[in-house]
């Protein structure tokens, strides 16, 4: 298949702090790929040149068949960029959010957009609400739904569930998985394993500059020696318990801030 995303030996530095050094990546059509790596291992730097915030120093990157440097234009209609924090109006309400989006992005119909956005999302009872009165997740749900508009055939997520509860963090990871089944290529950062290996179709990981592994979970487990049977009581995850005790596994009501 035709690679959606592709990267080659792309390079940045800052000063002396070299932070890409000849990362190759590609990424076809279609599901989730997490790129992986610590704090400073350049995930956001990366993100930042494929969606032409950032000019890169050597390299080259393509994304949808266009090229990030000379022609910015095309690929920033093509993607949408969602960052660490939710880059939501709180004074106004979600509707009103999601038609500012629509009319900045010259679409028609923008009220027509905002309903159909609300209703995917499952966000209409609240969507006459105003932001400041919606959970995290509620916010995350919203900030995704307004990158959405255009119809971006990328999605890039940078560190999408930070500073979230692990209620809001799975309703991220359900609107994320949401995308992938509509056909959407999301390339997500993450420092958390768990959020890759729930999501990921492949995986990659970033240290000291370059990609050093690419591929599907069950690829990167057979880099390691062969499992050992053990017999050992299986305790209960803390996230099990939170979730067996509050009984919100899965969503809440639609509208209800948590």
């Amino acid at each position: 298949m035709t690679s959606v995303i592709d990267v080659r030996g792309l390079e940045k530095s800052f000063k002396k702090l070299h932070v890409l050094r000849g990362v190759d990546l590609a990424v076809e059509k279609g599901g989730i790929v997490a790129l992986l790596g610590s704090n400073g291992a350049g995930k956001t730097t990366m993100i930042r040149i494929l969606s032409t915030l950032l000019r890169a120093d050597g390299g080259s990157a393509v994304v949808d068949g266009h090229d990030v440097a000379t022609d910015p234009s095309a690929v920033r209609r093509a993607i949408s960029l969602t960052g660490q924090f939710a880059a939501v109006d709180e004074k106004l309400t979600g509707r009103e959010n999601l038609v500012l989006v629509a009319r900045l992005r010259q679409q028609r119909q923008p009220r027509r957009i905002a309903d159909e956005l609300l209703a995917r999302f499952s966000l209409v009872e609240a969507g006459s609400r105003a932001v400041a009165t919606y959970s995290g997740g509620m916010r995350r749900r919203l900030d995704i739904a307004m990158s959405l508009i255009g119809e971006p055939s990328v999605v890039f997520l940078d560190e999408p569930t930070t500073g979230l509860d692990p209620e809001a963090r799975n309703e991220v990871w359900q609107t994320v998985r949401q995308l992938a089944r509509e056909g959407t290529t999301v390339l997500l950062t993450t420092q958390h394993l768990e959020e890759a290996e729930q999501l990921a179709d492949r995986i990659a990981i970033l240290h000291q500059g370059r990609i050093i592994v690419d591929g599907t979970l069950a690829e990167l487990r057979a880099l390691l020696p062969a499992a050992t049977k053990e017999y050992v009581e299986k305790q209960p995850t803390l996230e099990e318990v939170f979730f067996a005790i509050t009984g919100e596994k899965d969503d809440a009501p639609e509208g209800e801030q948590k």
